[in-house]
């Protein structure tokens, strides 16, 4: 192959590895044609293979079906297509020239809620649906709050089925109204509208000529062009350690880094940093990669940092700058779903793995539970069954190095899990 080429190629491929990530959640209502979307949204950006295409045209004809169904796509359990419902979270990868896509799908039932926060807890960014002739129901209301408390950064209310509502501009505008009115007792986010049908394809990557009323842009657009790079932390630096580095061959006889991905903040070599829980303090020597030695890392990256000073660290320190450093304790408060069949035990012990720090703590308290689909806080019951949200009280057996979840969804984020069977029991915002 000639050598232009060859660099071309190797431009391509740098410059397609280089290109933002944005991980995306659905939620909505069943029915309200989430996989639909997302089988539209793939077919029409041609990130599907023709043969994915033929497999879900003739399983469409075998059940009847008068159209191709697209959100057999992603439904991929025998169960979830014999029902016609999403039940486990389906992972899609997908990429076009400005941007690389992974999406979770989740499900919209109730018994499901832990499944959303599982898709939606590394999300950028929620679509969530919304069928033009049911309005805004007591699920787009549930959904909103989980979106609003994993603290996603965006959100796209995709008002769907504008097909079986003559596409009428008040239907959109009425919905938009009184979503807009609900989601103003929520933290703030970004909120934009689009009205869509994804059966047809209006407004998803192509624009709707049944809708020139609509002059915003369409849901492929929103998603390539949104602003993501300010959704991490880069105030705050925070390294937790995953592993540490020691080849012990002759060429890095004396070679001794610490791998980790970075939580927050940016670091740069000569920065002067604390190690927790020692206390010491020391300067970055290098921050290398496989593809060579950076100048600085950033979140979310992954790096080995190494230290001018030789330093007793292992897994689960974290390295810190001396003038900004994160809360450090045994009791901590936070928002917990829980995950299991088996109730939260007020008393109960559990693992805990909060960034790369393995514990044991003690429920101490329950709070309160949330009741998800009108926000008020049940005081009276306090028993936190399987999908149930609410707030507790945990003891640590060591410190815990972490900020509130709404400043670092890394260092603010961790999952309890049963000792015996090591289930994962509940996933927990710290406030």
């Amino acid at each position: 192959m000639p050598e232009h080429q060859t660099s071309n190629i190797n431009d391509q491929t740098s410059g397609y590895l280089e290109m933002d990530l944005l991980r995306f959640t659905t939620a909505g209502s069943v029915d309200d044609g989430k996989s639909t979307l997302i089988g539209r949204l793939l077919y029409d950006s041609k990130s599907i293979f023709e043969d994915q295409y033929e497999a879900v045209k003739a399983s469409s004809e075998q059940r009847g079906e008068e159209y191709v169904n697209l959100a057999l796509l992603t439904d991929g359990l025998r169960a979830e297509r014999e029902q016609g419902i999403t039940i486990d979270v389906a992972y899609r990868y997908f990429a076009t020239p400005k941007r690389k896509f992974i999406i979770a799908d989740t499900p919209g039932h109730i018994q499901y809620t832990r499944n959303m926060v599982t898709g939606a807890s590394t999300a950028n960014l929620a679509i969530v649906l919304i069928d033009a002739r049911k309005g805004v129901i007591e699920q787009t209301m549930r959904h909103a709050f989980i979106a609003s408390l994993l603290k996603i950064p965006h959100i796209v209310v995709c008002i769907n089925k504008m097909d079986l509502v003559e596409y009428k501009q008040e239907v959109f505008e009425s919905i938009k109204k009184d979503f807009e009115a609900f989601a103003s007792k929520l933290d703030s986010i970004d909120i934009n509208f689009i009205p869509i049908s994804a059966l047809n394809g209006d407004n998803v990557v192509d624009r709707s000529k049944n809708m020139d009323w609509y002059e915003g842009p369409t849901l492929l657009y929103q998603l390539e062009n949104i602003h993501i790079a300010s959704d991490h932390n880069h105030i705050d630096c925070r390294f937790p350690v995953q592993y540490v580095i020691r080849p012990m061959s002759n060429e890095y006889h004396d070679y001794r880094g610490f791998a980790g991905r970075v939580a927050g903040g940016v670091f740069q070599k000569g920065d002067k940093v604390v190690v927790l829980p020692s206390g010491f303090s020391t300067k970055i020597k290098s921050i290398d990669t496989f593809g060579g030695e950076l100048e600085e890392a950033f979140s979310p990256m992954s790096v080995t940092i190494t230290l001018e000073d030789e330093i007793d660290i292992s897994r689960g320190d974290m390295i810190v700058r001396e003038n900004n450093q994160p809360q450090i304790s045994q009791d901590i408060d936070l928002m917990i779903c829980w995950f299991n069949a088996r109730p939260l035990q007020v008393g109960g012990k559990y693992m805990l793995k909060h960034t790369s720090r393995d514990a044991r703590c003690m429920v101490k308290e329950v709070a309160y539970k949330m009741d998800i689909n009108t926000l008020h806080r049940i005081e009276d019951d306090k028993t936190l069954q399987m999908n149930d949200i609410g707030r507790i009280k945990i003891r640590t057996t060591v410190p815990l190095f972490f900020d509130e979840y709404r400043t670092n969804r890394f260092t603010g984020s961790l999952i309890l899990i049963d000792e015996a069977t090591n289930e994962t029991m509940g996933a927990g915002m710290i406030v």
